[in-house]
C-alpha cells in the first residue's frame, strides 16, 4: 500500500504519519486490510522524517499546483490520499491569490492526479468550521448550510464541493474531515486567525506571556491532536457505503470560552509557574474568529463512531504530555 500526505511536513501531516507508521496496515481502495510499504510526505518545505531510519518513508519537496510533479508522486501504486497542504486563514485572507492558488487550484491538482488513476483512491481532504460563518444559528448542525465569511472559508467549502463531485463521479472515494480549531499545537506561532488558542496554553506553560487578541467571552470550537488523528484514520478506514451520498461531516467538538480554557490551565498546571496573558485586542482576528460557530452537535458524526475531547483539562494534559518536553527545550 502506498499512502501519499499532501502537507507532510506540517505539523498534523507529521503527527498523521507517525500513527499510519505504526498502525501499518489500512483498508485499500477495495476496502481490504493491506500492509503500509511507501508513506510519502509531499511538502512544499523538507519534511522532518517521523524516523530517519524507516524505509518506508520518502519526503518530496514541490508545488501542490504542479500537475506533472502531482502525477510522480500520486501514481498507479498510490492507494490513498490524505490532502493537508493549505494556506492557513488570516494569511488566505491577507493574500487573496496565494490563498486561490494552494487552497483551491491545489486541490483541483490533486484531485485531477486521483481521478487519472486506474482505481479510485480513497481521498481524506481537511475541511475547516472556517466553511460555515454569517449568521448563524446558536447551535451549527448537520444541516446548517455553508456560508463561509473569508476567503480561507470560502476555499475550503470549495474543495468541500469538489470532493463530493468527484466521489458522485466515481473519481475518487472522497471523505471531507470538518475540523474545529487544533488545540494545543506546539511549536511558534503561524498566521492562522486561531493561533492564538494555543499561544494561551503553550507559551504560559514554558514561562513564555502569550498575547490573546479576542475577548474572553469568545467562544471557539476545539479538538485535540490526538483527536484529529485518530478522527483522520477514522475517515479512513470507514466502508464507502457508511457515508452516503454526502461525503461531509463536522467533526465533534469541545465548545469553550476563552476565559474557560484559562481557567482549565490554571487547575492543569497546579504549582507550575506560568506565564502571562496578555490582552491586546485585534478587530480584525476577532471578526474572523467570532464568525466561526462555537456550538457543534454532530449527529452523524457520532453514528459513525468518531469521538471529541471530554474536557479543556483533558487536552492540556495531552499536550502536556506529548509535547510540552520538545516545546521547553
Amino acid at each position: 500500500m502506498k499512502i501519499v500526505i499532501t502537507g507532510g511536513g506540517g505539523f498534523l501531516g507529521r503527527r498523521l504519519a507517525q500513527a499510519l507508521l505504526q498502525r501499518n496496515a489500512l483498508r485499500n481502495h477495495r476496502g481490504e486490510l493491506e500492509s503500509l510499504d511507501t508513506l510519502v510526505l509531499f511538502d512544499v518545505l523538507p519534511a522532518a522524517l517521523p524516523d530517519a531510519a524507516d524505509t518506508r518513508v520518502q519526503t518530496v519537496m514541490g508545488d501542490i499546483t504542479d500537475p506533472a510533479q502531482l502525477a510522480w508522486v500520486i501514481d498507479d501504486r498510490t492507494t490513498s490520499v490524505f490532502h493537508f497542504a493549505a494556506v492557513v486563514s488570516a494569511a488566505a485572507e491577507a493574500d487573496f491569490d496565494l490563498g486561490m492558488r494552494i487552497n483551491l487550484l491545489g486541490t483541483l491538482a490533486v484531485l485531477d492526479a486521483c481521478r487519472a488513476l486506474p482505481h479510485a483512491p480513497r481521498v481524506i481532504f481537511t475541511s475547516s468550521v472556517a466553511s460555515y460563518g454569517g449568521e448563524l444559528p446558536e447551535v451549527v448542525d448537520d444541516t446548517t448550510p455553508l456560508t463561509p465569511q473569508s476567503s480561507y472559508g470560502t476555499q475550503k467549502a470549495l474543495g468541500d464541493l469538489l470532493i463530493n463531485d468527484y466521489t458522485r463521479k466515481g473519481f475518487i472515494d472522497g471523505r471531507v474531515v470538518r475540523l474545529p480549531t487544533v488545540v494545543v499545537r506546539p511549536g511558534k506561532p503561524n498566521k492562522a486567525a486561531s493561533s492564538f488558542a494555543s499561544g494561551i496554553i503553550r507559551e504560559p506553560l514554558t514561562g513564555m506571556n502569550a498575547i490573546c487578541p479576542v475577548t474572553p467571552e469568545t467562544r471557539v470550537a476545539i479538538l485535540s491532536p490526538r483527536r484529529a488523528v485518530d478522527a483522520f484514520l477514522h475517515a479512513h478506514e470507514l466502508p464507502a457505503e457508511s457515508w452516503g451520498d454526502y461525503r461531509s461531516l463536522n467533526i465533534p467538538a469541545l465548545s469553550v470560552e476563552v476565559h474557560e480554557m484559562l481557567e482549565a490551565l490554571q487547575r492543569v498546571a497546579g504549582d507550575r509557574p506560568l506565564g502571562q496573558i496578555i490582552w491586546e485586542p485585534d478587530a480584525e482576528i476577532q471578526r474572523i474568529v467570532g464568525g466561526w460557530p462555537g456550538r457543534f452537535t454532530s449527529q452523524r458524526a457520532v453514528r459513525l463512531g468518531f469521538q471529541t475531547n471530554a474536557s479543556m483539562d483533558e487536552i492540556i494534559q495531552s499536550f502536556i504530555e506529548d509535547d510540552l518536553p520538545s516545546a521547553e527545550g
